[in-house]
């Protein structure tokens, strides 16, 4: 309900009126507007995109569990992607194309890097978080360590990883932007959606996004419905009864 005063020959009249919620955009309409499409992600849990996936495509696209936040934040943006593979000994020049991915991405872009055997190599630090935050990335996702953690907190820039660790890859690794990845032990390709939460992160293939999304929102609507009916007859049962989803 919306109420509107009006002042009426010195009296404030107040009138009451429904105002009915405007319906969301449908797939066609998310499919042609790719920064709507990454605008509604942000506001849909992980959760529900997670199981979207799962009944219209029976596809698991959540990473495991060891991809984790390490500095908070919810995001989504289409992935660009880099493949950090071992070179015991490598030239500082061998990591230069993941440089040149981040330099070369778009605003609002999520940094996912796969590290080979990379529980224990920080694959990013604060100066690699310092350039995603000024280039407006929405976040970033390694399968493997990170370093100077206390300052990627301090600028507040999200990013999901294995765990913590001092370590480099320069002298160890060599770089390969922009390829098809495994992340968390899904497939990442760029271009893809990335959506992130304190439930972990889920990988959207970007041909099925709009779909994804769609489903995504109705199932968050079904299940925020449920909260008040449950809380109403203190009975789970009689909530998945009534709205057909647990």
């Amino acid at each position: 309900m919306k109420s509107i005063g009006l002042a009426i020959g010195g009296l404030l009249v107040c009138l009451v009126g429904s105002v009915a919620a405007q319906p969301l955009p449908d797939a066609k309409t998310y499919a042609a507007n790719p920064a709507l499409l990454i605008d509604a992600y942000r506001h849909v849990e992980v959760s529900s995109v997670s199981d979207a996936l799962e009944q219209l495509y029976n596809k698991r696209s959540f990473m495991s569990h060891k991809v984790h936040a390490i500095s908070d934040g919810k995001f989504a943006g289409f992935a660009v992607t880099v493949q950090m593979d071992k070179a015991e000994g490598s030239a500082p020049s061998a990591v230069v194309p993941m440089q040149v991915v981040l330099d070369a991405a778009a605003p609002g872009s999520v940094y996912v890097m796969a590290v080979q055997d990379g529980d224990d190599i920080a694959g990013i630090g604060g100066l690699m978080a310092t350039a995603m935050n000024a280039r407006g990335f929405s976040g970033a996702v390694i399968d493997g360590g990170v370093r100077d953690i206390s300052y990627l907190k301090k600028i507040a820039f999200p990013v999901y990883a294995t765990g913590i660790v001092p370590s480099t890859s320069v002298g160890h690794y060599k770089a390969t932007g922009n390829v098809p990845v495994t992340v968390g032990g899904v497939r990442v390709t760029p271009g893809d959606v990335i959506v992130a939460d304190a439930d972990g992160v889920v990988v959207i293939p970007k041909d099925i996004a709009a779909e994804t999304l769609v489903k995504a929102q109705a199932l968050d609507q079904t299940e925020h419905s449920m909260y008040g009916y449950i809380e109403k007859l203190r009975s789970l049962q009689e909530a998945v009864k009534r709205f057909g989803r647990l």
